[in-house]
């Protein structure tokens, strides 16, 4: 499987740091011609608006969303679940859309807001996660194909997956575990590539 990285703004280079520890070679993504090459990707932590419009002017977002409709895996992390959403609060049209989530965009607050967290995941086993938020978004509603896979201890919902798709609202490649990274390159394998045309510049 050939891992992509979303290397437009955010902090792909830790995704990418991530990814190399699994022993994994990723793929930095930027164009079009580089999103046909991959199998799944990863959409960094960032800025969401930023990221929606760089996506627009390299031509990205209609061959993106060709290719998680056909089935491509993907994670989005904070601002790349955002991205993902099909519904985020303050934003007329989501970028990508292609998740069930209903998402609040900077729901801790601001940058001095920012925290950490022990973040029990069943799917990744013990011990908990080291989850760490930064400007992150919430995850207030999923729709009836998505299954929750973490909650804060106020029952807030902070990571999801359906299908081939994840999200969660905090920084796993922060941290030195890998976890995370790991399940979702399983994911992918398991998904396997899908089948959908080569997507051109738009």
């Amino acid at each position: 499987m050939r891992i992509g990285v979303l290397a437009l703004q955010g902090d792909f280079a830790e995704h990418l740091a991530a990814l190399r520890r699994l022993n994994d070679e990723p793929v930095e993504v930027r164009l079009p011609e580089e999103l046909a090459a991959v199998d799944a990707l990863i959409i960094p932590g960032g800025e969401s608006t930023t990221i929606g419009k760089l996506m627009v002017e390299y031509g990205l977002l209609e061959p993106l969303r060709r290719r998680i409709a056909a089935g491509m895996p993907t994670f989005g992390t904070c601002a790349g679940a955002i991205v993902l959403a099909r519904e985020v609060g303050g934003l007329d049209q989501p970028p990508i859309g292609a998740m069930d989530l209903v998402v609040r965009r900077n729901a801790f607050g601001r940058q001095l807001q920012s925290f950490e967290t022990d973040l029990r995941i069943p799917a990744l086993g013990d011990p908990p996660v080291r989850a760490i938020f930064i400007r992150a978004p919430s995850i207030l509603a999923v729709g009836r194909g998505v299954e929750v896979l973490a909650r804060l201890t106020d029952g807030t919902i902070v990571a999801a997956r359906q299908g081939p798709l994840l999200a969660t609202a905090f920084h796993p490649e922060l941290t030195d575990d890998t976890r995370l990274h790991r399940y979702f390159v399983g994911l992918a394998a398991r998904t396997g590539r899908p089948t959908s045309p080569v997507p051109e510049r738009d």
